[in-house]
């Protein structure tokens, strides 16, 4: 008996197709973010034609999704290392 056939006798029938239905779910996500993406690059590429700079737009979702004092707390902390090294 091979080891690939003792290690698929140890999972039984019920554990066999958990995991293949675990796998297939994961495997249709990763399709689904594949296709958002898409999108979300088609909306950056329409801005950025509109003239809107696509690098500012990252990085103003970015801070939309920080805490408002988590987002303060940074933005202090580079202040702080702009003038640590003279750069404002």
């Amino acid at each position: 008996m091979s080891e690939d056939q003792v290690t698929v006798d140890i999972l039984n029938a019920t554990a066999q197709t958990r995991l293949k239905t675990i796998i297939e779910r994961v495997e249709r996500l990763e399709e689904e973010k594949a296709e958002v993406m898409a999108h979300i690059k088609d909306v950056f590429a329409e801005a950025k034609g509109e003239g809107f700079d696509v690098k500012v737009l990252r990085k103003v979702i970015r801070m939309r999704k920080q805490d408002k004092a988590k987002r303060q707390e940074e933005e202090a902390l580079i202040d702080l290392y702009l003038s640590a090294i003279g750069g404002l």
